[in-house]
């Protein structure tokens, strides 16, 4: 019975298709970004976190339940030690049709390090975290960054043949008068852009209503000097995008807080640890370390993911306000994964 499970679909509660896993490899990170973690994390001791193989073994399961695209992301997953291994054993469900991406986000940092090798493993298509193009600012955001060194990993991976797709935090006071610049810098090296409303999840230093800038106010001022046309444009991900018809790239917004995308959401979260969230703004989740690790075969381990998926809820409950100081979760994105 177990076996049979292993291989059929995962439907939620409303009918929805789970067809894509985002995992996280690492709570780790080279950088501190201001919205994301507080600058002294404390991080999670070894024996918790999931080996590479064990990370492969529950990703396989996945992929034998109907998962075809499966993004790595952390924290930073490229400063996970020996992550190229996982890449390659993921590799083999590129090769065998059962997967149609592989694909990670990363800050940057060591891409350029690893672009190469990517590319053999079937990766074709990654998103790079990234808030401004002002070296003293990004130190600022990032606290810990270089933007030479991220924007050096950039050019590595295009000369690779990598699509780079760019996503930008929206920071009120921060970034939001070269959110243009940023756009046309993208477009000019024919890369996606995707603006991102700031989420409310685990506690930081900051107070993030004072970080947070609606989308639509971001929208309506482009329109101002540019010219935006909606598309039928999908990768999976939540973005909605419209093509900007002065620069001919495409541009997406993801709004978690003015228009939530959850209607259409065919995904869930593994964190490092094994946790699966069914839902990023829930904090209803499930164990699948446990029976990962109870048995060598993989049939407790698939009966607890067709468990989770049936709980998956219609909706996150995101929202930021000056009554509501305290965030919609209380785990930092850098443990859900980005």
């Amino acid at each position: 019975m177990g076996l049979e499970k292993t291989s059929s679909e995962m439907i939620d509660p409303f009918g929805r298709h789970v067809t894509y896993l985002r995992v996280s490899v690492t709570d780790r990170c080279d950088f501190r970004c201001v919205y994301c973690m507080s600058e002294n994390m404390s991080f999670l001791p070894k024996k918790d976190i999931l080996s590479l193989e064990e990370l492969d073994r529950v990703c396989s399961v996945f992929v034998e339940k109907g998962v075809r695209k499966l993004r790595l992301t952390g924290g930073e997953p490229l400063v996970r030690k020996n992550i190229l291994h996982l890449f390659e054993r993921l590799a083999r469900h590129l090769d065998s049709g059962k997967l149609d991406e592989l694909t990670v986000t990363t800050n940057g940092s060591q891409l350029k390090k690893y672009a190469r090798d990517l590319f053999g493993f079937g990766v074709r298509r990654i998103n790079v975290s990234l808030d401004t193009l002002d070296p003293s600012k990004f130190k600022l955001i990032t606290r810990w960054g270089n933007l030479n060194k991220v924007l050096d990993s950039i050019d590595a991976a295009l000369a690779e043949g990598i699509k780079i797709k760019i996503n930008t935090v929206a920071l009120k006071g921060v970034n939001e008068h070269e959110l243009e610049s940023i756009m046309t810098w993208a477009h000019g090296k024919n890369m996606d852009l995707t603006f991102i409303e700031t989420m409310p999840l685990g506690e930081i230093e900051e107070d993030r209503t004072d970080q947070y800038l609606p989308l639509s106010i971001v929208r309506a001022r482009l329109l101002d000097n540019w010219t935006l046309n909606d598309i039928d444009y999908k990768t999976g991900g939540p973005a909605r995008y419209v093509n900007v018809q002065e620069t001919g790239g495409r541009l997406g917004f993801i709004t978690p807080l003015t228009h939530n995308f959850c209607e259409s959401c065919n995904r869930v979260r593994l964190t490092c640890t094994g946790t699966l969230y069914m839902c990023l703004g829930q904090e209803d989740a499930a164990d699948l370390r446990t029976p990962l690790r109870a048995s060598d075969d993989n049939v407790l381990l698939s009966e607890a993911i067709d468990e989770a998926i049936l709980r998956k809820p219609k909706g996150h409950d995101f929202i930021i306000d000056r009554r509501n100081k305290a965030p919609a979760v209380s785990r930092h994105m850098s443990v859900t994964g980005g």
